[in-house]
Parts: structure tokens; sequence; C-alpha cells
């Protein structure tokens, strides 16, 4: 029997050693790779070194370090350093494309220099490249500080990959032709306009239930827009959310909290400080003058005294105390006013007179009774205008000398009568508030109104039980509908998204759906902005095409649209005469509208939408011409030209063609990337890590 326990033991014991190297999760089973470009597996290591160099490349040149928000740019320039490495590399080699030695150091000093050199070292005053400051550093480059060094590093590690790039794409972007007839073309898309009138007959306006789409008929369309439905690998999820709301007791604890505040600010003499220790706010202690008081103080600015508190206040989900410190004089005086600016054009008498002549009759009318702000936003000729003329408060020494002292030298509010002069125009001026120098010395004290530990808790005790009785998605659907939880979507979700329906960012539940997941599976609990998250995934479909059922739904609107078309448009011509008549004939879903300067280069019609087809139809009608009915994005329409304007001929159209050849090289430059990623079957698994 002690045999037989030794080998059951033992047995045991090696089957848990072999487990534990050759499960799953074994060092020797485990896939260390985070993706395969162009059939080379990226390890863990190597990608995580990439992200870091970029990272402090990001300090670098940001000055500052890399922060949170960051993280999601610096692991995609990560990703795509890596594919040039891998994909383009290999592109350049098959080509014979290579950057020599004498080529690099011409790039450097010679006649061809390095953009990014040629910015770090030109004029700052004519913008001319420094060759003798290039090369002064350059010789002493060792002796540069350590994050000099380091940008220095990084430049030129870029120089040889951003020129191969440049001889690789230039054989193809150099075809790049733009002939006299494009260019003359582009210009009449751009500036002929024309006056139309459309009848329109939205599809909604036609029953689903007059429609009916058959098996076939979404197939043929399916396999005719197959192509649409290229994707990625998605995977589809629910979720429940359980947000971290504060509870009443929470709001009861902090409000003796802060009750116990005021009565210590009440006797500390080192107001400053103690709001320092005691706040949760940014803004402990501030010195603020009548328009720069915080509103509750503002409202009650006639009664405010040196040792006075205030509160607390509700204010943003924060409970705020104001002490007022101090109440004093100062020397800098500050006022509110709003103008009107007439500008003037030092040697040009004629506009000047003009500007003095419109500055006086403006003057004349808002004496009378017109509205200051839409005269200024009328006739103001500075930044101020949009809103209203309004300069808001400014203190002594801000203004030019004129304005200052017609602003502060005002005894009442309002309207001045006379213009004021400056070097910059003239100017109509309305006093809102007189100046004043009396300041307030003001302590701040805010505490936030948070759920307590004990709130949390509970509220993750929740969530860990809905989770712990969710064993696969009938009991997660269940369990929702029995806690009256609400259940979310979130379909189509690709391995690289951050965000996930309406959580924001939420990429660790994207890394657990690629990662781990598999259909039916229940999260762990997720904190994502307050609440805690628990989810199930629901599907998935792999790379390729999605299948017919995945897009069904998506489909049908498409033929039952098409089917509303050929029924409204059949409609529609059993009816003579004016787009008028024609639409009152039909009935109460039929408008008429006009656009009276539609250009080709639209993309919309008012009172229809996005229907670029709508437009170009449009544009190929003569003066009188109509349209048959005709199916475009959202309904049916006829269109009439009313008068087409064609715009006239002009000596050169040189700068249409530049613009239709550098949108045409940007282009090919991007087709080519795309090439080149397809080429190299990407594999992008960086969920493992990120």
């Amino acid at each position: 029997m002690g045999k037989f326990v030794v080998v059951l033991v033992a047995a045991a014991i090696l089957s848990f050693i072999l487990n534990d190297l050759l499960g799953n999760n074994s060092v020797f089973m485990q896939d260390n790779n985070v993706g395969e470009i162009n059939g080379e597996n990226i390890s863990i290591p190597e990608y995580q070194q990439t992200v870091e160099t970029q990272e402090r490349n990001f300090s670098l040149y940001a000055n500052r370090p890399v922060a949170e928000s960051d993280k999601a740019s610096i692991h995609d320039r990560a990703w795509k350093w890596l594919i040039t490495q891998y994909a383009f590399s290999s592109q350049y080699e098959e080509v014979g494309v290579e950057v020599s030695a004498d080529e690099l150091w011409d790039m450097l000093q010679g006649t061809h220099i390095d953009p990014t050199i040629r910015s770090f070292f030109s004029d700052q005053t004519t913008g001319e490249f420094d060759r003798q400051s290039f090369m002064q550093f350059y010789q002493n480059r060792n002796a540069a500080n350590p994050q000099m060094q380091y940008i220095w590093q990084t430049i030129y590690e870029n120089i040889k990959p951003a020129r191969l790039r440049l001889k690789y794409e230039n054989p193809l972007l150099m075809t790049s032709f733009v002939t006299d007839a494009e260019a003359m073309q582009q210009y009449h898309v751009e500036t002929d306009v024309a006056e139309i009138k459309y009848l329109y007959v939205p599809f909604y306006s036609v029953s689903d239930s007059i429609v009916k789409v058959s098996n076939q008929q979404l197939q043929e369309y399916y396999n005719k827009n197959k192509e649409r439905y290229k994707t990625e690998h998605l995977k589809n999820i629910e979720y429940v959310s359980f947000p971290i709301i504060t509870s009443s007791a929470d709001t009861a604890e902090i409000r003796t909290e802060v009750d116990e505040i005021i009565s210590e600010l009440k006797t500390t003499t080192e107001d400053s400080l103690y709001a320092t220790s005691n706040s949760d706010g940014m803004n402990p202690f501030g010195r603020y003058h009548k328009g720069t008081l915080p509103f509750e103080l503002s409202i009650e600015i006639d009664s405010l005294k040196k040792g006075q508190i205030k509160g607390p206040y509700l204010s943003g989900g924060n409970y705020v105390v104001y002490k007022i410190t101090d109440v004093y004089t100062d020397t800098t005086y500050y006022a509110k006013a709003r103008h009107i600016l007439f500008k003037t054009n030092e040697g040009n008498e004629e506009a000047n007179a003009k500007a003095l002549e419109d500055a006086q009759r403006v003057l004349g009318e808002i004496k009378n009774g017109a509205n200051f702000a839409l005269m200024a936003q009328q006739y103001g000729s500075d930044g101020t205008a949009s809103r209203g003329g309004d300069l808001g408060w400014f203190s002594t020494g801000r203004m030019v000398k004129e304005f200052e002292e017609a602003v502060f030298k005002a005894t009442e509010k309002g309207l001045l009568s006379n213009l004021v002069k400056t070097d910059f125009g003239y100017h109509i001026v309305d006093i809102t508030e007189l100046k004043t120098n009396k300041m307030y010395a003001v302590t701040t004290v805010e505490r936030s109104i948070t759920p307590s530990d004990r709130t949390i808790d509970d509220v993750y005790r929740k969530a860990d039980l809905f989770k712990s009785v969710s064993t696969g998605y009938t009991a997660f659907k269940n369990n929702a509908e029995k806690e009256l939880l609400e259940i979310n979507v979130a379909d189509d979700l690709k391995s690289i998204d951050r965000f996930v329906g309406d959580l924001g960012d939420a990429r660790g539940i994207v890394q657990w759906l690629f990662r781990d997941a598999s259909e039916g599976d229940v999260s762990d609990i997720f904190e994502v902005n307050d609440s805690y998250i628990v989810a199930v995934m629901t599907g998935e479909v792999e790379k390729g095409y999605k299948p017919l059922e995945k897009v069904k739904a998506e489909i049908e609107i498409k033929v039952k649209n098409k089917l509303k078309a050929e029924k409204i448009a059949a409609d529609l011509k059993a009816h003579n005469g004016s787009l008028d008549e024609i639409a009152s004939a039909y009935g109460e879903d039929a408008a008429v509208n006009t656009s009276n300067d539609l250009k080709f280069s639209s993309n919309s019609l008012p009172g229809v939408g996005f229907d670029p087809y709508a437009v170009g139809k449009a544009f190929s009608l003569g003066n009188g011409e109509k349209t048959e009915p005709f199916a475009g994005e959202n309904g049916v329409l006829i269109i009439e030209m009313i008068n087409k304007t064609v715009a006239p001929e002009v000596a050169d159209y040189t700068s249409y063609k530049s613009t239709l050849e550098n949108s045409r090289r940007n282009s090919t430059s991007e087709k080519i990337s795309e090439a080149i990623e397809e080429y190299a079957d990407i594999k992008d698994k960086r969920y493992k890590v990120y």
C-alpha cells in the first residue's frame, strides 16, 4: 500500500510539472511574439524596446515626460517603424535601392541637405542653411549635452531610411502627370455655379411593409458588392456597467468634514497654508478684482468684509468654502469696455477719411438706439467683432495710451460721446464697468464629493457577484434582466481598438477579448470611467469577408431602398407638368427645393443631404433640361437645371495643375504604402502586451 501511495504521489507531481511546462501559460508553449511582418516574427522584447525608443524620442522632442494619453500614438509609431524595417526594407533590397556613404555625407553638408538638418541649422533671420554652424556642431557633437546628443542620434538614424523611401517611391511619384485639359476641368469643378430646382421623395416615405425582399435578392446584392464587406478579424461583446456613485451617506460624511473645515478656517491665521494642506482644488489662494471674483462671491460683492467665511457652496461636484482673507486697494486699476474699431492706414489719407466718416456715422446710429453688439459684428475690424466688440476686463498698462486714458478717466458707464483716435484707427467705446482698484484676497477650500471606500467596495461586490453567477451568455443576459441592468452592445471591435461602445478608452477589455476570450466567455471586472464593467463575448468574424448573415440587416436596407426607388420613380413618371405640379400630384411626401449656388465640388444638396451622385447628375444637364426620376443616396430625385454659369476661361491653369499633381502624388504614396503592407501580410497581435 505504501509503494502504491508513493507511486500515486509521484504521478501527481509529474502531472503537475508537465502541465506547468506544457500548458497554455508555459514558457515553452507560449507564443512570445506580438505579430508577424513579411514573414518575420516580432518578439515581445523587440517590440517593447522599439516602444521605449519611441517614448525617449517623444520626451526629448516634446520636452516633457510621456503622459498616459500619449501612449496610444507612441505604440502606433513603434509598430509603423517595425513595418518600415521588415516590410519596406525587403522591397528596397529587391529593386536595388541603396544610399551610399557619399550620398549620406552629401545629405549632411553637401548640396542636398536633409530637410530636418536644414531646419535645425538654418539662420533664423534669412532661413538659409548655416553650414558653418552645422560643421561646428558636427565636429564637437560628442561633447554636446546628453539630450542634444540623443536628438542628433535620432535625426541621423532617420536620414537614411527617409532617403531610401524617397528613392523607392520617386519613380512612381514622378509618373504623376496632369494635362492642361484636366487642370481646366478642375478649374470648372471649383468655380462653375448652377442654379437648380429639384423634387425629392425620401425612401422612408414608403413603408417597409410594402416592399418584400427575397433571400435570392440579398444573395445577389452580396455577391455583387462583396468587396465592401472585406474585413479584419472582428469580435463582438455585450457588457453591463456598475456605476461608482457617491451615496447619501458619503455626502453627509463629507459635509461633516466641511463643517470642521469652516470652524478651523475661522481661527487659523495662516489661511493660504491651511487651504493648501486641506483643499482638493488647484487654487487654494488668489487675488481677485470685481471682474474675476468667483460667482458666489461676486453676487455678494457689496457686503464682503475681511475675515468673512462664505459657503459651503455646491459647485461641480465639490463643496467650496471661501474666506475673505483681505480687502484692499491696489495701485493697478481694472475696467471693462467694448469697442468698434475702424482701422486706418498710414499714408492713405483717402482711406483714413472714409474710416472717420464711417465711424462718426455708426456712432450716431448707436446714439439713436442702434444695438452696439450688432453694429460691432457688422463694422468691427478686429478680433472682438465676433463677440460684439467685448474687450472684457483689462488693467492699466494693457491698452494704447489714448484708449486707456479714455476708459480710465470715465466717470460713468455707457457710450463715450466722442470717437477715440489711436494708432490703430478710430474707436467707438462703450464703458461696461467703471475702473476699480479694490482687490480681494480669497482663500478657497474645496472638498470633492466622491464615493467612499465603503461605497466602492459595495459596488465591486455587486459586480463580482454578477460575474460569478454569469457562467455564459444565457446566464449573463438573464442575470442582467433580473438585476434591471442595461445591456450595451459593441460590435466589430478590432484588435488595435482602444474605444469600446460608449465607454471611451477601454483598451483592457479589447486585450481580454483578443487575448483570452472565446464566444460565451464572461470577462473579469474592468474599471472604466468610474464604473465597473463586466462583458461577454458574443461572436466574431475571421479576417476575410463578413458572411452574408452578419451583414444581412445592412444589405436588406440597401435592397429595400432599391425596390422603393423603383416604386417611387414609377409613381412620379405617371405625372406630367412642372416639378411643383408633379410633387402636388404625388402627395405630401414629395418636396421641391432650390439651390442657387451649387458647385460640382459639392457633395450634398439642401434638404437631401450627402449625395454626390445627384450633384453630378445636376451638372450633366444643360439650361432648361430635366432628369428622369433617379435614385440618390437617400431618396428619389428629379432635377431641373435653371441656369448654369460656366466660369470664363483663364490664361493660366498652373495653380490647378499643381494642386492636382500634389494630390495625385500624395495618393500614390499612400497606395504604395498600402500595397507593401498588404503584400507583407501583417499580423498584429500587440494586444498580448498592450
